[in-house]
């Protein structure tokens, strides 16, 4: 057993001043089987403490369940963390940001209207409550007086960023203390007076969040943070991507400098990220402050240890740097050898359309009016929305695309409408069936459009007119793929090119537990799975050019399969060496 408190100028652990030197790693972004490796990483760069968000959605898909299983099973990683010889800090939100879909916030919550979330608003209340009866007694069983690790649980989430409601606070106070939630609790925010003044309550510890100037933002935080110590519980070491825009890296010189200055203050620290890991399947998040962008599939954020678990210059520079403040001990592991390139003939394939009777129910009556996704329960994928021409219709338009739709006629494809574009109308050529394939990009994870619903938004109109008839289906397809389905009949050997949307499938060795890296170079847009394991989006866009595929989902014999939206001309598949420091896919 021990203690951690809030003392007037350092945090105590067990009576004595303890500096937090912690590491961000978010359970949900790594394979399980990689945990314990990342974790003894972190201690070998230096640090003392491991920091987690927990992602509510990815918990809890649908109401009332609560998933501890596998990647999600929160109880084994912070047990691993205390296996170490480490703290750890927990931040169960509920909203998180983090790049993640909808913020960590389930998408059923907005499917009553009445619900306002991130403020003390009954509907919502009630649900948090739920998520917490579930969630604290993993968290509360490993805090540090109970034997564990748990040192700190953190109050929302730069909530002063949002809103202001301190009774909300208040209640999420109430529901953690009411949970057995008996450490200190802490707030974060970034350092500016209002963020600050909104985002906390006197009785919670204030934190910054913030990746440079440290000690001007420090003296900012210590006017709302009288006494005990200081902590930028965010450090930004690096940066996020989105399709289509350029890779963010930030050097290890000047990196390590900020951080350099930030510990010479005597302040603690957490660093986000220590390891980025993966937005798998389509767990990523998007922002939209005027113009939508989804954020890519690799979450490296230029972090010490990249996405594939490999020592980094930046984590070199930032060990150097530990060391001057707190023991750093242990030898670095020798980086493991890449796998070698190698290709894989994708020899079979099936439509999306021939495969529709499996990934959906193709009898499901239309309905008089134009549903989204989420008024259908399919919260995250894709859908594919049916109706009928009228003779001589010309023009396709909608009150907005959620988030991209490719427009077919008869089943040849038309254009593509995009919602970073604006686009919500198309020019249609004469036909009659009309399907649109819609993609949910990624739920928006920051600011005033959190929980919208995707999928195709109305009024519908063909030249004008309302289109009221349509037939949603949405598309199981991480069910189709795990199925193994027979429909995968139809041989593409010798016929180098492939029509889309349709699914190809190859099959390779490789040895069981080696990472490897799967190039996306000409296959335009879709999706990707090893042995049914998603491993995420992929687009020519960029700045993304390849996938990261954990060791643990290979086996001797393996299973690939693509999901090309659109027409290639290579039937071959190239696994590719690890780019250089394993930074990262790009």
């Amino acid at each position: 057993m021990g203690a951690f408190e809030i003392g007037d100028e350092h945090f105590l652990l067990n009576g004595e001043p303890f500096r937090v030197l912690a590491g961000a790693i978010h359970y949900f972004r790594v394979h399980p089987d990689h945990w314990a490796d990342r974790i003894h990483k972190a201690r070998l760069m230096g640090l003392n403490t491991i920091e987690t968000y927990v992602a509510w959605n990815a918990h809890s898909p649908a109401r009332g369940g609560f998933d501890t299983e596998g990647q999600l099973d929160l109880a084994r990683f912070l047990d691993l963390i205390a296996a170490e010889g480490m703290y750890a800090i927990v931040r169960p939100g509920p909203f998180i940001c983090a790049e993640w879909d909808n913020g960590g916030l389930p998408g059923w919550l907005f499917t009553d209207p009445a619900v306002g979330v991130r403020r003390n608003e009954p509907l919502y209340m009630a649900a948090v409550a739920e998520y917490f009866e579930q969630l604290l007694p993993i968290v509360a069983s490993r805090q540090i007086d109970r034997g564990g690790p748990v040192i700190l649980v953190q109050i929302e989430n730069e909530y002063g960023a949002y809103g202001d409601d301190k009774d909300y606070l208040r209640a999420l106070v109430e529901l953690n203390r009411a949970g057995g939630i008996t450490v200190p609790l802490t707030t974060i925010d970034q350092p500016t007076d209002q963020m600050l003044s909104d985002g906390s309550l006197p009785e919670l510890h204030k934190t910054g969040s913030f990746g440079s100037r440290a000690t001007e933002r420090l003296a900012v935080l210590r006017r709302h943070q009288p006494t005990g110590p200081l902590m930028c519980a965010e450090f930004w070491n690096g940066w996020f991507d989105h399709w289509g825009a350029h890779h963010h890296t930030t050097s290890a010189e000047d990196s390590a400098r900020e951080l350099d200055d930030l510990l010479a203050t005597g302040a603690s620290v957490s660093l986000y990220m220590f390891t980025g890991g993966t937005n798998f399947g389509f767990t990523n998040g998007a922002n939209d402050k005027g113009v939508f962008q989804p954020t890519v599939t690799s979450y490296d954020y230029d972090a010490p240890l990249s996405e594939s678990g490999e020592v980094t210059a930046k984590y070199l520079a930032f060990r150097e740097v530990l060391a001057k403040y707190a023991p750093v001990t242990g030898s670095l592991p020798a980086p493991a050898a890449p796998a070698p390139a190698f290709e894989v003939a994708l020899d079979e394939f099936v439509s999306l359309w021939d495969a529709l009777p499996e990934l959906a129910d193709i009898s499901a009556a239309p309905t008089a009016g134009l549903p989204s996704m989420d008024a259908l329960g399919q919260y995250t994928g894709f859908a594919l929305y049916r109706s009928r021409l009228t003779p001589g219709a010309r023009v396709l338009s909608f009150g907005e695309v959620r988030d991209r739709a490719q427009v077919f006629v008869d089943g040849n494809p038309v254009g593509v409408l995009q919602r970073d574009h604006h686009d919500r109308s198309i020019g249609l050529p004469p036909g009659e069936r009309l399907d649109l394939l819609v993609e949910d990009q990624g739920r928006v994870n920051y600011g005033p459009r959190i929980g919208e619903d995707k999928g195709l938004i109305g009024p519908a109109t063909l030249d004008g007119v309302t289109l009221a008839d349509w037939q949603v289906l949405p598309l199981d397809v991480d069910g189709f793929v795990a199925s193994g389905s027979a429909r995968f009949a139809l041989d593409l050997a010798g016929s180098g090119s492939l029509s889309g949307p349709a699914f190809v499938r190859g099959r390779f060795t490789a040895e069981p537990g080696k990472d490897l890296f799967l190039s996306t170079a000409g296959w335009g847009k879709g999706q990707v799975w090893i042995n049914g394991f998603n491993l995420g989006r992929f687009w020519d866009r960029g700045p993304q050019t390849t996938l990261y595929v954990p060791g643990p989902v290979l086996r001797a014999d393996n299973e690939l399969v693509i999901l090309c939206l659109h027409g290639t001309e290579s039937t071959l598949a190239h696994f590719v060496p690890r780019p250089d420091l394993g930074h990262t896919d790009f």
